[in-house]
């Protein structure tokens, strides 16, 4: 059941994601406002697909790569309808929305069906260690593609050049201002989620830390968010040198995710 539901969010992510492409060419408030209205009902549809499967797996489901990239796309979904109450960023859904239907459409070419969960899986941490992991990555997603963004205009701007769409692109000092908020709410969030996996660690191995692959590029992810936030903090970094950061934090996160999962392996490779 939860999987044909799924499919319905697709499709309205992927009507979204054409009205906010054709805003790009009509540059008609209208138009975005329908690609906005199409993900919030994709987002809302969506949510109840996730939570039919959890009624139907008996768990949270985050335990696959199927599930993983679902509910980071959901998290995505979630977190850029939050910043578009403060923000005027339609430009930057232009960007996010594509990306996130690539994402779902690859999500559902594997293995959907709900299995049994290993042994190592059943645990009340699974759902706080995995929520918070994910909400955590899905806000510095949107801040990797704030800081590209970021780092165009500075740049059309340094060159005197008139980028195509400029006039619809939010200012550098609204743009920093999402990375910095991006910043305050993901590095929580990430944080927790390394310190419930490692206390998770200690009661399913019996070691908190093991240096698995997974739990080293998280580490280091946390380590380039906490360089960041204290630079920020204590010696005004902002602009180009967040934005770098914020790119390199999100490369990190890549390869925690995906490289991990899909080509290193270790104690997570059951994900």
């Amino acid at each position: 059941m939860s999987i044909y539901i799924f499919y319905i969010s697709l499709a309205f992510y992927l009507f979204s994601t054409l009205f906010y492409l054709l805003y790009l060419v009509v540059y008609r408030k209208g138009v975005e406002r329908v690609g906005y209205y199409s993900l919030f009902a994709g987002f809302s549809i969506h949510l109840i697909s996730t939570l039919f499967r959890y009624i139907q797996a008996g768990y949270t489901p985050i335990t696959n790569i199927y599930e993983s990239l679902s509910f980071f796309a959901l998290a995505i979904a979630g977190f850029f309808l939050y910043l578009k109450r403060f923000y005027k960023i339609e430009i930057l859904g232009c960007i996010i929305l594509p990306v996130l239907s690539i994402m779902l459409i690859w999500a559902s070419t594997f293995p959907a069906e709900i299995r049994p969960l290993p042994p190592v899986l059943k645990s009340y941490w699974l759902p706080i260690h995995t929520i918070f992991s994910f909400v955590g990555n899905a806000i510095f997603f949107i801040s990797f593609f704030v800081s590209i963004l970021y780092l165009v205009v500075e740049r059309g701007i340094k060159k005197k050049r008139v980028l195509p769409f400029s006039g619809r692109f939010p200012s550098l000092e609204t743009l920093d201002l999402i990375n910095y908020r991006c910043m305050s709410y993901g590095f929580p969030f990430i944080t927790v989620g390394i310190i419930t996996g490692s206390i998770w660690a200690g009661f399913a191995w019996g070691s908190y830390w093991n240096w698995d692959p997974k739990e080293t590029w998280s580490l280091i992810t946390w380590i380039v968010y906490a360089i960041l936030l204290h630079n920020r903090l204590t010696i005004g970094w902002r602009g180009r040198k967040t934005a770098y950061m914020m790119i390199i934090g999100f490369l990190s996160i890549l390869i925690t995710f995906l490289g991990v999962n899909l080509f290193i392996g270790g104690l997570h490779s059951y994900v």
